[in-house]
């Protein structure tokens, strides 16, 4: 057997030209010179000299280049159990324990809490990283459509007829979904799951630093915080920095420590990580203008859409915006010519979206111009009118 040639290529070199056949193959960009319609970093965060001045002075502090182990072993310290505890209070909550990722978050906290005999009822539009997480647990799963109160309840009503007192219950939502945009009906969804006793589970990772007067999440800005069993922030959007946390009661942070397998068996985050973190909260709280200045650059894309009477716009009020245009070769040529044009909008493609519902994402963000906005409305529209 040669040195590049091993049993398992031939599978993977099928299947990777499979891909290629059907439009699907995955590539990674090295530059992306294009105006940016397409990241997650909704407040410039990522981008900030401000948020770089701040890491680096309190870098100076902590100097490590690594945090050495585990949290359970040796990668434990005062700065991130201050952190953890600033973090639940900027959030109105009463606990909190921070994971690496947002994907570890939501594989350990739903692959933890969930055992035996459980349910989970997630919604049809729920993050991957949540479905790994209900993969993981030993429980019962069931989907609802997006959104479905009606449908959300006839599944609840099922869950204590089948199971009765035996498991505990699980719905899982996102406050803001990241292919739609549009945001959970969750203040009706948590009288639910008051009524049949189920636990309430938010996945905060788009909301966080854009919902709320100060950036705090859906949660926190409805008054929820005693109707939800767990919510997840994460850091790597908005907050333009990495990792995540899960907020909850004090039992359920203990509760994560004890069995969360993506908590316990990864190396602890850098001190680099918690300074980026710690700053980035604090310029947040310092400048809540820029949340409403956000929110003041959406509303500006959404009237400029709307003046141009471009079809295929999914309802959305938050930064996430997307166009429909069904079929993959249609929008991956929509978003080529976007990029030709000097914009960085990504085509969303099945089967990451239901076949037929293939958009562009377009991600509005802080420092987008009026200018700019006003450019891409006119692109769009000129793409939607032509059938592209």
């Amino acid at each position: 057997m040669s040195a590049s040639s091993f049993p398992a290529d031939f599978r993977m070199r099928e299947m990777i030209a499979r891909r290629k056949t059907e439009g699907l193959f995955r590539n990674l960009r090295i530059e992306n010179t294009g105006i940016d319609f397409c990241s997650n970093d909704y407040l410039g965060f990522a981008q900030s000299a401000e948020l770089q001045s701040r890491i680096a002075s309190r870098m100076s502090k902590h100097p490590e280049s690594g945090s050495t182990g585990s949290r359970l072993l040796s990668g434990n310290n005062s700065q991130v159990e201050f952190l953890e505890q600033c973090i639940a209070v900027f959030h109105s909550a009463r606990a909190g324990l921070i994971f690496n990722s947002g994907y570890d978050a939501n594989i350990g906290l739903f692959s933890a809490v969930a055992t035996r005999g459980d349910t989970i009822l997630y919604d049809s539009l729920i993050h991957a990283s949540v479905r790994d997480g209900i993969r993981l647990a030993n429980a019962h799963a069931f989907n609802f459509r997006h959104n479905d109160l009606e449908h959300l309840e006839e599944r609840l009503k099922a869950a204590a007829r089948a199971f009765g007192r035996e498991g505990n219950v699980y719905v899982a939502v996102e406050s803001v979904y990241s292919m739609d945009g549009d945001t959970c009906p969750l203040e009706a969804m948590a009288l639910l799951c008051e009524k049949y006793k189920a636990n309430l589970i938010v996945d905060e990772a788009h909301a966080t630093g854009v919902i709320g007067g100060r950036g705090e999440g859906l949660v926190s800005s409805l008054g929820l915080r005693d109707k939800v069993f767990a919510r997840v922030h994460t850091f790597g959007k908005a907050l333009g920095c990495h990792g995540a946390i899960v907020l909850g009661n004090p039992l359920l942070r203990d509760w994560l420590i004890n069995y969360a397998r993506a908590f316990i068996y990864t190396t602890a985050l850098p001190p680099a990580s918690l300074a980026a973190i710690e700053s980035a909260y604090d310029l947040l709280e310092e400048n809540p203008s820029f949340v409403s200045d956000l929110a003041g650059q959406v509303s500006c894309f959404k009237l400029e859409a709307g003046l141009a009477g471009i079809a295929g716009l999914l309802p959305s009020s938050s930064p996430v915006q997307c166009i429909l245009l069904p079929g993959n070769t249609a929008v991956r040529k929509a978003s080529e010519q976007l990029f030709e044009a000097g914009f960085d909008v990504r085509p969303i493609l099945s089967p990451t979206v239901q076949e037929g519902k293939e958009r562009l994402r377009i991600c509005i963000h802080r420092f987008n111009t009026a200018g700019q906005v006003k450019t891409l409305v006119s692109l769009l529209k000129g793409l939607t009118d032509s059938g592209n």
